[in-house]
């Protein structure tokens, strides 16, 4: 068996990190968070004190400049802050660790950087350094340090509980999960291979053949998600489309409550695509007003037809407006563009009597006056369900990065071609692939665990 083991040590383990945790300067409040082996040095020489404070309990001590005497003076003194001191390797990074609360003034941030960088092998964190500390450390996965930053990143409470949910470990604990039943499965194949004398179980290939096919079910279950994860993360793609005139702009401008679209009476005044983003139902949308769909001779008309129908035919969800005095007339090169899933909205109905548009009610078909208001209130609570639905949290953990997708499709695969193959050493290859595909996910590669399987399992060399 190769051993395939990354290297798991710390890039510059020797170096004591140090950046500003919150946002731009001048606040009332800064974080400067420090991590590396200096880190108590540090610590006990900008407060003058022997000793260190207290684990994880917020202490107000003054800071001073760095000198040789160790009685300070008045003129010495930084800032006085909230020191918070967390010893490794129950901190974040898993490291020595500390934070300074200090006043948000750029002379007060400037000065403790001056002193920080005096002390040996420290310096400013490159981007996202912490956080790796945090993964070389064992303290998160790959898929807790990207909910982590998708919860930075969010906007929306459902990209929130999304976020937290990923940071907190539910999908990389999935993931891990499924990881160490293929280490369990390709452990008995590789002992079957390595220890042919040894006492196996005699339903050994039944069992295998029955947890592969169980374990294909579950990913390509996992893979029918629709992509709701990134949709959550990325945001739904929701288009409208239709004529000229049928009041597509009108629409873009009372769902963003503001006028992002030019309205008139002229038609094809919109030209290109006007993107818009909102908050609906908690889901964030990328709403597009597009172009009005006819025949023209104009080239620039014809341009923004041809960016509708592109942006229409990209959109997770699209909304076909027309004005009800053409109704239910369609123009057969615009009849395509409404499929099954797409919502249907006759305005301007306040231009005709309401009997004559009963009969052409549908689940997806609203009647609505943009200019009095009728019928949107109905037609918004169905376009945040269908929004919902298309990228709503679960209860179970969601695909939330196409790196995940790629991942899971190529683990798919090697265990679709384990269980076709006949030949048992490919059987095992395709198995110890698939096993670096999932590890591949939460950085997790150590294909030599199965040894450790093995012989607590079969009891090798008693």
């Amino acid at each position: 068996m190769t051993k395939n083991q990354p290297n798991h040590k710390i890039p510059d383990s020797g170096q004591t990190i140090f950046a500003l945790a919150t946002g731009s300067i001048p606040s009332a409040i800064a974080i400067i968070r420090i991590s590396g082996p200096a880190c108590s040095l540090i610590i006990t020489n900008l407060t003058k004190r022997e000793k260190l404070p207290p684990a994880r309990l917020a202490r107000r001590q003054l800071l001073y400049k760095n000198k040789a005497e160790h009685t300070p003076q008045k003129q010495d003194i930084i800032d006085e802050a909230l020191v918070l001191w967390f010893p490794s390797p129950n901190s974040f990074t898993g490291e020595d660790m500390a934070e300074l609360h200090v006043h948000g003034s750029r002379a007060v941030i400037e000065m403790l950087y001056q002193e920080l960088l005096r002390f040996p092998n420290t310096r400013i964190a490159e981007p996202g350094e912490f956080a790796r500390r945090a993964f070389y450390n064992s303290k998160l996965d790959l898929t807790s340090i990207e909910g982590l930053a998708d919860l930075l990143a969010a906007e929306t409470q459902a990209q929130q509980q999304q976020a937290i949910r990923q940071y907190q470990g539910e999908l990389g604990q999935l993931y891990d999960g499924w990881r160490q039943k293929l280490i369990r499965l390709s452990a008995y194949l590789e002992a079957y291979i390595d220890f042919p004398d040894e006492e196996l179980p005699s339903t050994l290939t039944d069992q295998l053949k029955q947890q592969l096919k169980d374990f294909e079910l579950q990913l390509t279950n996992h893979l029918a998600d629709a992509g709701r994860g990134q949709k959550l993360r990325q945001g739904v793609q929701l288009t409208i489309v239709g004529p000229p005139n049928a009041g597509k702009s009108s629409l873009m401008n009372w769902l963003t409550r503001r006028e992002t679209s030019i309205v008139s009476a002229i038609p094809g005044t919109t030209r290109d695509v006007i993107e818009a983003i909102l908050n609906i139902g908690g889901i964030p949308v990328i709403l597009s007003d597009t172009a009005g769909l006819r025949p023209t001779t104009d080239a620039i008309e014809q341009e923004g037809v041809r960016r509708a129908q592109e942006r229409a035919g990209q959109s997770d969800l699209n909304i076909f407006m027309l004005d009800v005095t053409h109704w239910p007339i369609i123009l057969s090169d615009m009849a395509p563009m409404i499929k099954p899933e797409t919502i249907v909205l006759v305005n301007k109905i306040d231009l005709m009597p309401p009997n004559v548009m009963n009969n052409y009610r549908t689940e997806r078909t609203f009647f609505v006056s943009l200019k009095t208001n009728q019928g949107l209130q109905d037609f918004f609570k169905f376009l945040e369900h269908e929004v919902q639905k298309l990228a709503g949290l679960t209860e179970k953990p969601v695909l939330t990065r196409l790196r995940h997708r790629a991942a899971l499709e190529r683990c798919l695969q090697n265990i679709q071609h384990a269980q076709q193959n006949m030949v048992i050493e490919l059987k095992a290859e395709d198995l110890r692939l698939a096993v670096r595909a999932l590890g591949e996910i939460t950085g997790r590669v150590h294909i030599d665990e199965m040894l450790d399987v093995i012989f607590k399992e079969f009891c090798i060399g008693k």
